[in-house]
């Protein structure tokens, strides 16, 4: 096929380090955080290189506490021509929130991001994928706050987080009809919602599977599809923690040495943009400071 007339998917990186995981939550406290060896600047760099290599533009969904500690990768997402969007301040779960902490830790990370970068930041996606049917109030903080997407809901049942019932396309929420909710890719199998947007689940299957769903997706039902995956998961050389249950290690040990060839075999075998080139329209996208 041209690549002048592949469609076009949203690729996604979400910019946290190895000890930020939600799985890792019980066994390393936030206040350790700055004593633990950082390699989210170095992984998020060779991620940039390989996109520049591919000529792929990505949404970065980065952390307020990354941008703070490291501006300068900030400075060059933006300056290699990437959309630059919002994580949270600290990968804290929006069911582990009230309203207000929810809007306090939203307007912390913009601010953050928006002082180091100088680029809008107009998109978000929750920590964990953590909206769903008990918290869409959410939703309405996000488009009463101004953001113009999310990409937080995630259609499929799992044991950490889900909504199986809502839609698999982009749509706008009843209660926040203002915002345009991003989900995460997923095939409808069985009457059940496959998992198929990346994170553990490309890691965990045959690249040929995850090849032959986006290009289903694509031709079949014509619609954009979205990646997305953390640095972390390009470094098999990452600090191994101990005392994790055999299902943590299992998730988020598998094939990370695997995980960077399968995703340069992606970015050559399908076209790739930003969040807000894919799914926003022009009206939908607001002039940059």
């Amino acid at each position: 096929m041209n690549a002048a007339i592949k469609p076009v998917n949203a690729m996604t990186v979400d910019v946290e380090d190895y000890f930020q995981v939600s799985a890792f939550e019980r066994h390393i406290a936030r206040d350790q955080w700055d004593n633990l060896p950082h390699r989210v600047e170095q992984n998020t760099s060779r991620i940039l290189d390989l996109f520049e290599q591919r000529q792929v533009k990505a949404t970065f969904f980065t952390l307020g506490w990354v941008a703070e500690r490291y501006p300068e990768l900030i400075r060059r997402i933006v300056a290699d021509g990437h959309e630059l969007a919002s994580h949270g301040y600290q990968h804290t779960r929006v069911t582990e929130q009230t309203p207000d902490q929810f809007l306090e830790d939203l307007r912390l990370s913009r601010n953050i991001l928006e002082d180091t970068s100088g680029q809008a930041v107009i998109g978000y996606r929750a920590a964990s994928y953590s909206i769903g049917a008990n918290n869409l109030w959410a939703l309405e903080i996000l488009q009463e706050e101004g953001f113009v997407y999310s990409s937080s809901i995630y259609p499929v049942k799992h044991d950490l987080y889900g909504m199986p019932d809502a839609p698999r396309f982009a749509y706008r929420p009843a209660n926040a009809p203002g915002l345009l909710e991003i989900p995460i890719t997923t095939l409808n199998l069985l009457q059940r919602n496959i998992p198929c947007g990346g994170g553990g689940f490309f890691r965990l299957y045959p690249y040929s599977f995850s090849k032959w769903a986006y290009r289903y997706i694509n031709n079949y039902e014509k619609q954009p599809g979205i990646f997305y995956f953390h640095p972390w998961e390009i470094d098999p050389e990452q600090p191994r923690r101990e005392g994790l249950s055999f299902k943590t290690r299992f998730r988020h040990y598998l094939n990370l040495g695997k995980m960077h060839h399968r995703l340069d075999n992606l970015l050559s075998d399908f076209a790739w943009d930003t969040m807000r080139n894919v799914f926003l329209t022009q009206s939908d996208r607001p002039h940059q400071p």
